[in-house]
């Protein structure tokens, strides 16, 4: 087992995301992601919107530009793309109910310029060069062939095209006998968010140089996103009843727990959040 894996079994993202899409709508918020804190007690709200921005900074959307958003989670970034920046946005996300979901969102805003569809990250069956931007907001842990991800988002870039990706690392190797050790922890971090895996910065950046494209930024924001566990707890005691009946009282309880053992691993330096961007020559 990777001292990075979370177990070594097999498990389908996809389902598990299925399975508790509308309870973590209530704890994470309506942007479905970590947060960049000015403060620890920004709002949730804030921070999620915030490290948007850390995107938006290093993607460098015009209107017009193809924008592909791997892994689209509820579709609000890419209708907030197309809205703002009257952009041209394919989700894609393996999620049946999160392409449902996001689509829904779409047209109830009126967008016909945000498109959705159910397709691998790692595998996506696009044209080469048919996208100027490669957006990969928080879905990378998810995705094991992390380097055929990259490859995928090179292959679609279209000359002068940008990546921007954002999304949990692994921040020191674990010894074989600390994994051990804390195979509960782990147990309950798979239980709560489904197979992940984490790997250094430095890995995504390697690949990339690899696969030709010139990184422009490679940033760890451990300490802005680390609050971030501290405002899903408060969710999670606001919205306990409408959780419970969404995903039952052991789900919730093992998420709670999960947002301490990973500030736990955030604090200890094991585990973090990186940012950074990439461009195509």
């Amino acid at each position: 087992m990777s001292t990075t894996d979370l177990d070594g079994a097999s498990h389908e993202p996809e389902k598990h995301y299925d399975r508790v899409h509308e309870a973590w709508r209530l704890i994470m918020g309506e942007e479905f992601h970590y947060g960049y804190f000015a403060t620890p007690t920004t709002p949730l709200e804030q921070a999620t919107a915030a490290l948007t921005a850390q995107m938006l900074q290093r993607a460098a959307i015009t209107a017009g530009d193809r924008v592909l958003d791997v892994g689209c989670g509820t579709g609000r970034q890419a209708c907030d793309l197309v809205e703002e920046y009257d952009a041209r946005v394919l989700g894609i996300t393996t999620s049946g109910a999160g392409v449902a979901a996001a689509t829904e969102l779409a047209a109830s805003r009126g967008l016909d310029g945000a498109r959705f569809e159910q397709r691998d990250g790692t595998d996506n069956g696009l044209p080469d060069g048919s996208f100027d931007v490669v957006w990969a907001l928080e879905s990378s842990h998810l995705m094991r062939d992390r380097k055929a991800l990259l490859s995928e988002a090179a292959r679609v870039l279209a000359p002068g095209g940008r990546l921007v990706l954002c999304d949990i690392i692994n921040r020191r190797r674990i010894p074989f006998l600390e994994v051990r050790a804390r195979r509960d922890d782990f147990a309950v971090l798979r239980a709560a968010f489904g197979d992940a895996h984490m790997l250094p910065l430095s890995d995504y950046t390697g690949w990339l140089e690899e696969l030709g494209l010139q990184v422009t930024d490679a940033t760890d924001i451990s300490d802005e996103t680390l609050p971030t566990f501290e405002a899903w707890r408060s969710n999670c005691a606001t919205h306990e009843h409408e959780i419970v009946e969404l995903i039952g009282e052991q789900a919730r309880d093992e998420f709670v727990r999960s947002c301490d053992i990973l500030e736990g691993l955030w604090n200890d330096g094991t585990f973090g959040y990186g940012i950074l961007g990439a461009a195509k020559p």
